[in-house]
């Protein structure tokens, strides 16, 4: 099994915002880091996303100027899983949030990647204990939540699955604080910490809205100043996606209840189209 002084290759699968964020981060904290995407293109703009992201950390003093060309030079993309997990000694998924294509690729990363590398998945909400029962070596697999922004949050949360070993949840906070995050371990369970406590406070406010307790901007500032949030929770959600938000609040709520049903309001917006910043529209216009 993988040590953290043995490790040395970070392998990314997925180029999206939390992918190659994620790739940002390896590369910057010293690993040979491999970007995965089966789509061309997108891996094409993941890997310059990573690249402008490390020339934005040195242009804000984040970063040393004379690191730039070597992070730069660590990393690369692949279009081929084998290829780009091949040499890794840890993996890190952060594909869409769909349990059977998490548990196919994690049938698959079980027979590509070397036996030592610890695999991670970046799920927000769906049970690593499943995700890992389809892999070879289950006690290797780990929950790696990241949050987006990647480079710019300063959390990562460790979920520890039913048969992970101990040392790969050593292996994953030492990982965690070598990209400078604050790492927070717990328990794999619906939702985790963050996203079941996140979501709670998003969906009440998504109620009060539809209950005409007050406007978006007015609950979200009520946050920020009375509570401290730096973004308030609907500002959040068009950040993250209400379609995010919405499949993850149907899960918990199967899991945990009714606490967690979605408001009407959410699904009239998801079916209308209205997903956040990335349709332009959703509690704000953009």
């Amino acid at each position: 099994m993988t040590t953290m002084q043995e490790i040395r290759r970070v392998a990314v699968l997925g180029a999206g915002t939390m992918g190659s964020g994620i790739a940002q981060l390896a590369a910057r904290a010293g690993y040979e880091t491999t970007l995965f995407d089966v789509n061309a293109a997108s891996l094409e703009r993941g890997l310059v996303k990573a690249a402008e992201g490390l020339e934005k950390a040195v242009a804000r003093g984040k970063m040393d100027a004379a690191e730039l060309a070597p992070a730069k030079a660590r990393l690369r993309g692949f279009s081929e899983l084998a290829a780009a997990v091949g040499d890794a000694d840890v993996v890190i998924e952060a594909a869409p949030e769909s349990l059977e294509l998490k548990k196919q690729l994690f049938a698959d990363l079980g027979r590509l990647a070397p036996a030592h590398a610890i695999l991670g998945t970046n799920t927000s909400s769906l049970p690593v204990t499943e995700i890992a029962a389809a892999a070879v070596g289950p006690d290797r697999v780990i929950g790696l939540h990241f949050f987006n922004p990647p480079p710019v949050m300063p959390l990562l949360e460790v979920v520890a699955a039913e048969r992970t070993r101990p040392e790969v949840v050593a292996a994953a906070r030492q990982l965690g604080e070598r990209m400078g995050k604050e790492v927070v371990v717990v328990r794999d369970s619906p939702g985790f910490a963050t996203s079941r406590l996140g979501l709670v406070i998003a969906l009440e406010a998504m109620r009060m809205v539809e209950e005409g307790v007050g406007s978006p901007a007015e609950i979200d500032r009520a946050m920020e100043l009375g509570y401290g949030f730096p973004m308030g929770p609907l500002k959040l959600t068009d950040h993250v996606g209400l379609d995010v938000r919405l499949a993850i609040a149907d899960h918990l709520c199967r899991e945990l209840g009714e606490r967690f049903r979605p408001p009407t309001l959410l699904r009239r917006m998801v079916r209308a189209g209205k997903l956040g910043r990335k349709s332009g529209e959703g509690f704000y216009k953009y």
